[in-house]
């Protein structure tokens, strides 16, 4: 038979029984996409023996801080997972893309911090993936930390909050309706509202951009968290570093990856997060990149960080 002859169904097949189609990045576009749209969990990965808690916080703005806590949380609810986000930036953003209510007024974590409300009588459900919750954030919390000033122990408001969750903590304390993890997403400062979030996680998340100015800001950043770990949470440590906006084609993004992981090690995930467009308007949709277009890079890329850091914590 000549090499350009057509081929038989049993050559065809004999041939496709080396590949695994699944491995494919297509196969596994279609793939995501018909499972998120069908509401299954595309893994169900273990879950953790207790509530990890995560702060995601860069005081340098515009580097895809809240695009990372929205996207890894409903990334972790499709490896079937139960995740809490809490908004504490007042610009809402978080709150916006997982298209939960936080008009002026809405019960959200400025009633938390300031008169002490419990989260499970602010924290909303996720209408777009399930067991997703959220505690919003409205405009008032740009005032929380003027009124919190004068209160006694104001910078552990969060933490005793997060510790009177009947939800948050142990398998053995809490059982089977536990939190696996619970993000909180800080406003772009080193204010009062991101010492609570400090002061309330174990593990903290740092989303780097790949460009120039990555690492500015970060010494006093860090200096600060080592400055928490040292007066009000010792239990505090940087476990996950993030690499956002990355352009591979680009010299200047892979310099940067590789100052970046050989400053911060084991604590920078393999996945870097591409630049991409989807990724960037999904909020103006109310919807994170998982669901807005699940099969994209950028979806993908977050699914594939998010397992990353399940894995991670099963072997720690």
């Amino acid at each position: 038979m000549s090499s350009s002859a057509p081929l038989t169904a049993a050559q065809l097949a004999e041939r496709a029984a080396g590949y695994d189609d699944d491995l494919t990045p297509l196969a596994r576009a279609a793939q995501a996409t018909v499972m998120v749209r069908a509401g299954i969990p595309q893994e169900q990965l273990s879950r953790p023996s207790e509530t990890r808690v995560f702060v995601v916080a860069n005081q340098k703005g515009g580097v895809g801080k809240t695009t990372s806590t929205v996207n890894l949380a409903a990334a972790l609810t499709q490896l079937g997972q139960r995740v809490l986000v809490i908004d504490l930036d007042p610009q809402g953003n978080a709150s916006t893309a997982l298209n939960i209510e936080h008009r002026q007024g809405t019960p959200s974590s400025y009633e938390l911090l300031v008169d002490g409300v419990a989260i499970s009588d602010i924290s909303q459900p996720c209408p777009d993936a399930a067991g997703l919750w959220v505690v919003p954030a409205t405009i008032d919390l740009a005032g929380a930390e003027i009124e919190l000033v004068s209160v006694v122990a104001r910078e552990q408001r969060l933490k005793k909050a997060l510790d009177a969750h009947p939800r948050i903590g142990t398998a053995e304390a809490v059982g089977e309706d536990r939190f696996d993890y619970v993000f909180i997403d800080c406003p772009p400062s080193l204010g009062l509202l991101t010492l609570n979030a400090l002061v309330a996680g174990a593990e903290m998340l740092i989303p780097i951009q790949a460009e120039y100015y990555a690492l500015e800001g970060l010494g006093q950043l860090l200096a600060t968290v080592d400055m928490v770990r040292a007066h009000l949470n010792p239990e505090l440590a940087v476990s996950t570093i993030v690499l956002t906006m990355y352009d591979a084609r680009t010299r200047l993004a892979a310099g940067v990856a590789t100052e970046v992981r050989e400053h911060f090690g084991d604590q920078v995930l393999k996945t870097a997060i591409p630049r991409s467009v989807r990724v960037s308007e999904a909020p103006s949709y109310g919807q994170t990149v998982m669901t807005y277009d699940p099969g994209s890079p950028g979806a993908l890329s977050y699914l594939e960080a998010a397992r990353e850091i399940v894995v991670r914590g099963s072997l720690s």
